[in-house]
């Protein structure tokens, strides 16, 4: 239909134009509604957000939401052809869990958004700093005294966001309302002080206390400490004798 056959002008000609060149685009609105009919299911909105956050066999699939494996597997494999989630087999076991792309990321946030907005029970619960429940300020509290437990480990902020059933971006926000300053640079921090305390001791190679700290690289890992005391490792070393 030309845009000048309107049944009415509004004086919008040239904005009208636009959203009808758009409306014509049919086949990315019919993209979007295959993905909305596809999560028209409660229980498989619950099992694709049970999957942003682990990886699952059928049978754990089946006892952490209720469902019996033949529902779960009818569930899974619509999922997976919808390409939101993916499979590996592992042993005798096939585990499922989120596939790792922009859709199935934004798709994630916007599930966990619209729960907190039409749930209101969620926004009765103790709050913590800037909002955040105490549910989850605890949550950050524990991942962060696990990873200060372990330096050497270095997971990602997705891997993170999976432990702790949060989306990446409430764990990041929920984190730096905690501590006062980002997941990255607070590791960081964390990470160059142990290295100086090992290095302190007098034990251990640059080598071996940048792995220690979870650095796979001593170049990059005397960058980081330069930056920060000013001097490199070895020099650090040396100064305390």
């Amino acid at each position: 239909m030309n845009i000048e056959l309107m049944p009415h002008d509004h004086g919008n000609a040239h904005r009208a134009a636009q959203l009808q060149k758009q409306l014509r685009r049919g086949g990315s609105f019919d993209s979007v509604a295959e993905v909305f009919q596809l999560l028209d299911d409660g229980s498989r909105v619950r099992i694709f957000w049970l999957l942003c956050h682990c990886e699952e066999c059928v049978l754990n699939i089946s006892a952490l939401t209720g469902l019996t494996s033949p529902a779960a597997s009818h569930h899974l494999r619509l999922l997976k052809d919808a390409g939101l989630i993916e499979s590996r087999r592992r042993g005798k076991e096939v585990c499922y869990r989120a596939a790792d792309t922009p859709t199935v990321k934004l798709l994630h946030s916007v599930i966990e958004k619209v729960m907190e907005i039409s749930c209101p029970e969620t926004g009765e619960e103790e709050s913590g700093p800037a909002g955040f429940t105490q549910e989850q300020v605890e949550t950050v509290r524990k991942m962060h005294d696990e990873l200060l437990q372990h330096p050497e480990e270095r997971p990602t902020i997705e891997e993170l966001a999976r432990r702790c059933l949060m989306n990446p971006t409430t764990l990041k926000a929920a984190f730096k309302a905690v501590y006062g300053d980002s997941l990255a640079s607070h590791m960081k921090e964390h990470r160059l002080e142990k290295a100086a305390e090992l290095l302190r001791s007098g034990e251990g190679s640059v080598a071996e206390i940048a792995a220690a700290v979870g650095y796979d690289s001593p170049s990059r890992f005397s960058a980081a400490f330069r930056e920060r005391y000013h001097m490199l490792p070895t020099e650090y070393r040396k100064q305390l004798k």
